[in-house]
């Protein structure tokens, strides 16, 4: 039995989330995080608390950032400065880099809507451009878990979801919450190859996504 722990690339490992899934994956048995910032004081932040980290940027060749890594959770966002430059082709361009080298599992952090963007007019090039950017996850060929919470807030987990491929109702969700997600559905076979929507609810996150 192979147990080594798996290498998990976080892109986006600086942002709210992405914080959050680093700590989370530091406690972890199973996986060593691996921290994607673009820039230096962000990786000397993180080195300095012994999380390894590669400098890279999104919009730039990203086939040296993935080598020696497992599985990845793409959490980057451009929070609504560049979302087809970030939030599409540069989950297009990890996509591919990972499909190169053979990556297990790629869990995307989408959003609620990214399925019919033309509904929501304030959000609707943010929702496109995760949608473009699901699309090109799912036809290529990897193994992934797409996920799409509802509005994101910074309360505290409470540890319990609910989800469904559409959910037919609006709603939020904790950050610490969406983070434990998207670290639960990194398992093989947890959600593979689904996509689904999240919103706080009354089922276990270990539950919830082993359920459905």
């Amino acid at each position: 039995m192979n147990n080594k722990k798996k290498n998990v690339l976080v892109a986006g490992a600086n942002g709210t989330t992405g914080r959050i899934i680093i700590d989370i994956l530091q406690k972890s048995n199973t996986y060593i995080p691996v921290a994607m910032v673009r820039k230096q004081e962000q990786k000397e932040r993180f080195e300095s608390e012994h999380v390894t980290t590669v400098l890279a940027d999104i919009e730039e060749d990203l086939s040296q950032v993935v080598t020696q890594i497992d599985k990845i959770i793409f959490a980057a966002g451009s929070k609504g400065k560049n979302v087809v430059g970030v939030d599409q082709e540069g989950a297009k361009r990890l996509t591919d880099a990972a499909k190169q080298a053979g990556i297990e599992k790629f869990v995307m952090l989408s959003s609620m809507g990214a399925d019919n963007s033309s509904q929501n007019k304030e959000l609707e090039a943010y929702l496109k451009a995760k949608q473009n950017a699901d699309e090109h996850l799912r036809a290529s060929g990897l193994e992934y878990s797409i996920v799409r919470p509802g509005q994101l807030t910074n309360e505290d987990g409470k540890g319990r979801i609910e989800l469904g491929s559409k959910l037919k109702k609006s709603g939020s969700i904790s950050r610490a919450d969406v983070a434990k997600t998207l670290v639960e559905v990194l398992d093989n076979d947890v959600m593979q190859n689904q996509t689904f929507e999240l919103l706080e609810g009354e089922t276990s996150i270990e539950n919830a996504v082993r359920l459905n």
